[in-house]
């Protein structure tokens, strides 16, 4: 497509996608609420940047609070769409496979034990039922910037420093513009440094005149490497160079964060995100590894669950999980107390309404 006609039509994307959230934002009535409080996490671009990790995070960080949290998710990629909701996990154990569940769904039910996971194309649907059948006390809706028809209470937005840089779609990868920014209660920023966050906020907030609000940054760095058939954690100097796999958008975030965890990345090999990995692909891995001269591949927990149903005996499959640190940039707010501060508030607001509705129906 040319670069004006490219130019227009993200003009009228960015300005349809402007309209629809102020539609939404105009009448508050026209989104349906869940019960307990909802903290969406999201993002302005077509993936990559980051908001899964930052939704297992938060996960990890309710249940340490006593919080009993549901994450709910589109599913996007699932090859088998149940009708209504999905139960991907309980919260005491994992209730189906990738082809139901979507990579991503079956990978945090994976590393949540006491997460519910569940999966719908209505997520209010898939919150009623975690809500009244399997005791959440409160919900993770996952890429739920754009999802705007359900009310949340807190809003989250993750960024990467290339969106400051980006376009609305088609000319671009970001789904609004953006000034869309301004709706979310705290931005959430993968940087390199400190000093590389506050630089990118002080250009975002030029660029759309954003009120203060928090910001975090977001650090990664990969957790111990481990076999995925043994579980037996291996290092660099114990095996040597390592060949990396990634199918996830962005996918040099992966052979970067393990060079700068000490390993040698002998060769690397990228599918688009959410690939369908087949067998033809495994013999394609193990074939380019050995070329590399090493038969330890290296993948992500999302390439892994797409990767496990498929016979890998013909290389030492294993997975690097990351770890994030998040730290505020420029105020002394810590996350942690932000979050349980923001739903004690919630939690408030609406007690404080259920008590005016009953005396409101004593009084008829």
């Amino acid at each position: 497509m040319a670069p004006l006609l490219l130019s227009v039509a993200s003009s009228v994307y960015g300005a349809v996608a402007r309209q629809r959230r102020a539609w939404y934002t105009r009448a508050p009535d026209r989104q349906r609420r869940l019960r307990c409080p909802v903290i969406s996490v999201g993002n302005l671009s077509v993936g990559g940047s980051g908001k899964t990790p930052v939704v297992a995070y938060l996960g990890r960080l309710l249940l340490a609070a006593g919080e009993r949290p549901a994450i709910l998710s589109r599913g996007y990629g699932r090859r088998i769409r149940d009708e209504g909701v999905t139960v991907v996990s309980d919260g005491t154990r994992v209730l189906t496979d990738v082809g139901h569940a979507g990579d991503e769904p079956l990978m945090l039910a994976r590393d949540l034990p006491g997460v519910v996971v569940a999966v719908a194309s209505e997520r209010y649907l898939a919150g009623r039922l975690a809500e009244t059948r399997l005791g959440a006390t409160v919900h993770l809706l996952d890429d739920g910037f754009q999802h705007v028809r359900l009310g949340r209470d807190v809003n989250l937005l993750a960024l990467h420093e290339a969106d400051l840089r980006d376009h609305v779609l088609p000319a671009g990868r970001l789904r609004e513009p953006l000034s869309a920014a301004s709706a979310a209660d705290a931005l959430l920023l993968s940087a390199a440094t400190g000093d590389d966050a506050a630089e990118s906020v002080s250009a975002l907030r030029s660029l759309m005149s954003l009120q203060p609000k928090p910001v975090f940054a977001v650090r990664r760095a990969v957790a111990p490497v481990r076999l995925v058939a043994s579980g037996t954690v291996i290092t660099p100097t114990s095996v040597g160079p390592v060949f990396a796999v990634a199918g996830m958008a962005r996918p040099e975030r992966l052979f970067t964060d393990l060079s700068a965890a000490g390993w040698k990345v002998a060769g690397t090999l990228t599918f688009p995100d959410h690939h369908r990995y087949r067998q033809a692909d495994v013999a394609r891995i193990a074939a380019a590894a050995r070329d590399a001269r090493t038969h330890v591949v290296v993948t992500t927990t999302k390439d892994v669950v797409r990767l496990e149903p498929l016979d890998c005996s013909s290389m030492a499959l294993a997975v690097a999980p990351l770890e994030l640190a998040i730290e505020p940039v420029d105020a002394a707010v810590d996350l942690r107390s932000w979050i349980l501060e923001r739903l004690a508030a919630t939690r408030d607001r609406q007690s404080a309404t259920d008590r005016c509705a009953h005396v409101e129906t004593a009084s008829r």
